[in-house]
């Protein structure tokens, strides 16, 4: 990212928050019913983060260099951001300072280790992927799990690309929208983190050349952590699936996430994945060489 992309990066998510929040939201009286902008006036947020007005617009005309920790904090109490906004704000006060060593998710194969931890948990589905949601190891209730995505044969699989430029996604989530929304934000806050990871640039370059809903998310400057919740999927296979999930970073390589899929004992959604790890398991069977095929039978595992 350009110094110049970083500053309209800054001035439209700071502009956008603010006009998010009305008067009344902050406990400010709102003078006069005509008001020439939507939201908090450049004056207004400055006096509710105890900034002055001209520090405020220099700020927001996208100069975060030097900003304390402090002025930071008051920015974000003032603009009411949530804990993901607050976080993208410190990432983009951190790309404005002086250069760091520069972090890039992985694109290639994981440890041995990660991948065994994947193996041992055989009920329920799990797959590690990176900030740009390649998705990077699978077990294989992940990979039956996810198979439409996996459908590309493109490597690595990418949930956001399947999200917005495969029409089977519309039937695969039941709650299209909202995911759809959620992995636009999510690859937003992963810019603010990692704003010059070259494959990201390409990533996003792609579907917002590719999908007009995908710019219009962009656009919004929305962002939103991706830890814990309920996935409602409508499966080709097993059929719908209401499933929770978590998902956690890697202490040993924290760029990678590892996500965990479950259903509660004895629901309609455990008994369809008992269905999909016996149908993985068929599968498996059938894209074996002939010889390994043959010697599993020997041992009695196809």
């Amino acid at each position: 990212m350009s110094h110049d992309d970083h500053r309209a990066e800054v001035r439209e998510f700071l502009s956008s928050r603010r006009a998010r929040v009305a008067p009344e939201q902050a406990g400010l009286a709102a003078y006069g019913g005509n008001r020439r902008v939507k939201g908090l006036r450049r004056e207004e947020v400055a006096m509710l983060a105890g900034v002055s007005v001209d520090y405020y617009v220099r700020l927001e005309r996208g100069n975060l260099s030097g900003a304390s920790d402090g002025v930071l904090d008051s920015l974000a109490g003032a603009l009411q951001l949530d804990e993901a906004e607050r976080e993208h704000l410190f990432s983009l006060a951190r790309a404005a300072g002086p250069a760091r060593r520069r972090t890039h998710a992985r694109t290639g194969a994981v440890r041995p280790a990660v991948q065994q931890m994947l193996d041992a948990i055989g009920d329920a589905p799990a797959w590690v992927c990176n900030g740009r949601h390649d998705i990077l190891a699978s077990n294989r209730m992940g990979r039956a799990l996810y198979a439409p995505v996996f459908a590309d044969p493109r490597r690595p699989a990418n949930t956001t690309r399947f999200i917005y430029l495969d029409p089977a996604a519309r039937d695969f989530f039941v709650d299209w929208e909202r995911v759809a929304n959620d992995a636009a934000a999510m690859l937003r806050l992963e810019a603010g983190r990692n704003p010059h990871d070259r494959e990201l640039i390409q990533l996003v370059g792609e579907l917002s050349t590719r999908s007009e809903l995908f710019r219009g998310r962009w656009a919004s400057h929305d962002v939103v952590f991706h830890r814990s919740g309920r996935k409602r999927l409508r499966h080709p296979v097993v059929g719908q699936l209401d499933l929770s999930f978590e998902s956690m970073k890697l202490p040993s390589e924290p760029v990678l996430y590892l996500n965990v899929y479950t259903a509660p004992a004895g629901s309609p959604t455990a008994d369809a994945l008992r269905l999909l790890s016996s149908w993985a398991a068929t599968q498996d069977a059938e894209q074996l060489p002939e010889p390994d095929r043959a010697g599993a039978e020997s041992r009695g595992e196809a």
